[in-house]
């Protein structure tokens, strides 16, 4: 009996954890974490896009002496579209404004990852406001696409 509840909770805990990535879209970049940063903040500029802060997660971890590859997290957004999703559902307000982080795996590659509007819209529920759901989602992967590659 010890032993079936024991892999019951094994497989539990392996299946929330491979879920816990579901929602995210993650895109290469060919750019360097520091160089994908200014990419993307310059086209969120271009966009008329608010920069609300950049966090240097590798960097803030040595000042405790915890090494990290380099992990950098933008958040951004734009209230013309933020607003109505809200208006929608108030409790997508936890998972705005939007967030992007660019971070170097394991084997030096680059990454853009981004929560999928279509998980958010899913999390909580969202009826209704299609239009402002699909107008963020290809304004996220015009975004990711434009900083990533050439």
């Amino acid at each position: 009996m010890k032993k079936t509840i024991f892999i019951l909770l094994l497989v539990l805990s392996i299946s929330f954890t491979a879920n816990a990535a579901d929602g995210m879209i993650s895109v290469e970049s060919q750019y360097s974490v520091t160089a994908t940063a200014e990419r993307f903040e310059k086209i969120l500029n271009e966009k008329g896009m608010i920069l609300f802060n950049r966090i240097n997660h590798s960097k803030n971890a040595s000042k405790t002496g915890i090494q990290l590859r380099e992990t950098v997290l933008i958040i951004f957004g734009n209230p013309k579209a933020g607003s109505p999703l809200m208006k929608c559902q108030q409790s997508i307000a936890i998972d705005l404004p939007q967030k992007a982080l660019i971070w170097k795996d394991e084997n030096n590659k680059v990454w853009i990852s981004y929560n999928d509007i279509s998980y958010l819209k899913n999390r909580h529920h969202l009826q209704g406001c299609k239009k402002v759901i699909s107008k963020i989602s290809e304004t996220l992967k015009s975004i990711t696409t434009s900083v990533s590659k050439e």
